[in-house]
């Protein structure tokens, strides 16, 4: 008689959802220290990002309106290994690059393929998952002193009980400028994405399945065309138009193939929302191909999505609700651990014909996210992340943004190690001060923010250099910010590069046994880095490298004038390098730049250095 097989398990942390989200908090907890598992119930991890959904990555740039507030830490890093080895932007590829980070990384076991089907709680703590691996037929139990709901649907919240919200809060409940009278049950809905290649001859289009049929009329809101009508030019405000055409390409599309459904509850329409998604990208694709001229007859569809990604579905309450108001007036919170950029785009759906396809509201600048956005409100042990995190409906239509996301989720996985570390149990234990300083540590940008780090030698080093351009000093590698912020560049840059390289010397106020030299490069933030199907956006990268990440450099540790340990890198691609020693006693730390990957000049951020 068979016999299913069962396994249990005990991990630090546990997140469900390998999204971005899920990543980052996995790889983040893992990295500093906790032991890990991540849940996830797809073969290919990366979510809405995967080759699955094919979504690309946005954030707080808004389409590099605002590059200086791109994402680093663990998702920029992803974006460089994708970088070094996808020219062709293959969503293949970029699967690899995320299953290969997660295998590679340390005390983090990942289950793909595996859905959590049930949760069991205690006096306001999670217990214990179970879970189904479907490709091995294994039953799994797992417990965990801490737990990340990571899902995007708060599945695992919900599952536990947590209170959640769906629909549009009242004006009254926040305050909030565009939330409407009374609440409603109005939500962003799913799409289905494409693919088309121009064949450079005509080629004929039949749908293959039972395609829904649609007018000029009632897409004349909606860019699927290379012309734009004179009476939506002359009938629209500019930003009205700007999300009426922006991101348009003929061989992408369309994000406007939304269909939210129309039962209170999203998730369970899953299904009948797919199954009009695939009538409707086929119908909006015959429209193009069959419909008049609209610039398509030598494409070729070569892809269509099966899986549709999901904007919005249940909103966890967690400690702090973030509101439209904290996005719009630039609201500072203490405990401040992720930020966000992106505009309010909120989106109406494909068949409100009449209306633009979203509603948009300007973000000035950068907005801050607090800790307690992130910790499930009753429940001492449970965070959540991602697009289900705390935030009203009008909030979330910004921060609901993968690379928003993304970030939120290394602060969570941070705290989970910090906790862990300090033998606590519940998530409001967290010491804020020192959670926001292994972030920045990390890379991880928090706007007003500074290294401060007590433990950082370089802090109080006299720094030299071989040469440097005007404006761009070697003591700008110990400002305590890691990136140009508006005019303010906090970085060393050499006149060229000399044969035997450049060099910049941080002689410590002691003798130390040195063990990390951390050095954070420039990856220049104002080129996309990101995966896209799309030509528009592709266009606005440079393949490869970036050029002004150093590739090759020495570290050279120094005693009284006489050498005591170098490392060489070589072939470096990586914004945040951490190069390690042996606790090696030196009273002077020096970088020797030698080559980059393009421009002619050495180009360092930040060091730091660790015993």
């Amino acid at each position: 008689m068979f016999s299913q097989d069962v396994c249990r398990a005990h991990y630090d942390f546990v997140v469900v959802g390998g999204g971005l989200t899920g990543i980052c908090a996995a790889m983040a907890a893992a990295r500093n220290g906790a032991e890990v598992a991540l849940i996830h119930d797809r073969p290919v991890l990366g979510g809405n990002a995967s080759s699955e959904i094919r979504m690309h990555v946005c954030g707080a740039t808004a389409n590099m309106q605002k590059p200086d507030l791109s994402e680093g830490g663990i998702l920029h890093e992803l974006m460089l290994s994708n970088k070094r080895v996808n020219d062709s932007y293959n969503f293949s590829i970029w699967d690899a690059v995320l299953f290969d980070a997660v295998k590679r990384q340390e005390r983090l076991t990942v289950y793909l393929n595996t859905t959590m089907f049930g949760v069991k709680t205690e006096q306001g703590m999670v217990k214990e998952i179970e879970a189904y691996q479907m490709s091995t037929e294994k039953r799994l139990f797992i417990t965990a002193r801490f737990f990340a709901d990571c899902t995007g649907n708060g599945t695992l919240s919900a599952f536990a009980g947590a209170s959640f919200r769906t629909g549009s809060e009242a004006r009254s409940e926040f305050g909030e400028l565009h939330a409407p009278e009374k609440s409603n049950h109005d939500r962003m809905g799913n799409t289905l994405l494409f693919k088309a290649a121009d064949r450079g001859h005509p080629v004929p289009f039949v749908p293959p399945v039972d395609a829904m049929h649609f007018t000029e009329e009632q897409l004349k809101y909606r860019k699927h065309s290379q012309e734009i009508p004179k009476e939506i030019l002359e009938s629209t405000t500019a930003e009205e138009r700007r999300m009426l055409f922006d991101g348009y390409a003929q061989d992408y599309g369309y994000w406007w193939i939304e269909i939210p459904g129309e039962k209170e509850n999203i998730i369970e329409e899953y299904e009948e929302i797919r199954d009009q998604l695939v009538r409707a990208v086929y119908g909006v694709w015959d429209h193009i191909k069959n419909g008049g001229d609209h610039g398509a007859e030598n494409f070729e569809l070569i892809w269509v999505g099966m899986l549709p990604g999901t904007r919005e579905s249940r909103r966890v309450e967690c400690d702090y609700m973030l509101c439209e108001t904290d996005l719009l007036e630039g609201h500072k919170f203490a405990d401040a651990v992720a930020y966000g950029g992106w505009h309010i785009d909120n989106h109406v759906g494909l068949f409100k014909f009449d209306q633009i396809p979203s509603f948009v509201y300007e973000v000035p600048g950068a907005y801050d996210i607090p800790y307690r956005s992130y910790c499930v409100k009753g429940f001492s042990n449970l965070f959540v992340g991602g697009r289900c995190m705390g935030a009203s409906k009008l909030a979330m239509a910004s921060s609901r943004v993968m690379g928003t996301c993304a970030i939120g989720g290394q602060a969570i996985g941070t705290a989970a190690a910090q906790l862990t570390r300090n033998g606590k149990t519940n998530v409001r234990d967290v010491e804020i001060a020192a959670l926001q300083e292994t972030l920045l540590k990390d890379d991880c940008y928090l706007p007003d923010h500074i290294n401060t780090d007590t433990a950082d030698l370089a802090r109080g080093a006299a720094v030299t250099a071989s040469s440097a351009q005007q404006g761009f000093d070697a003591k700008k590698v110990i400002s305590g910010v890691s990136r140009r912020v508006g005019s303010e560049e906090n970085a060393w840059r050499s006149v060229g590069l000399a044969e035997n390289g450049e060099t910049l010397t941080l002689a410590l106020t002691a003798p130390a046994a040195v063990r990390t030299v951390q050095l954070t490069f420039d990856s220049n933030f104002d080129l996309e880095k990101k995966i896209t199907l799309s030509s528009r956006r592709q266009k606005q990268q440079v393949v490869g490298i970036p050029a002004e990440l150093l590739k090759d450099f020495d570290v050279i540790l120094s005693r009284s004038g006489e050498t005591v340990a170098t490392k060489e890198i070589r072939g470096n691609y990586q914004r945040l390098c951490r190069v390690c020693f042996d606790g090696v006693r030196c009273d002077t730390v020096t970088v020797r730049a030698l080559a980059t990957n393009g421009t002619p000049d050495a180009r360092i951020f930040e060091i730091r250095i660790y015993e």
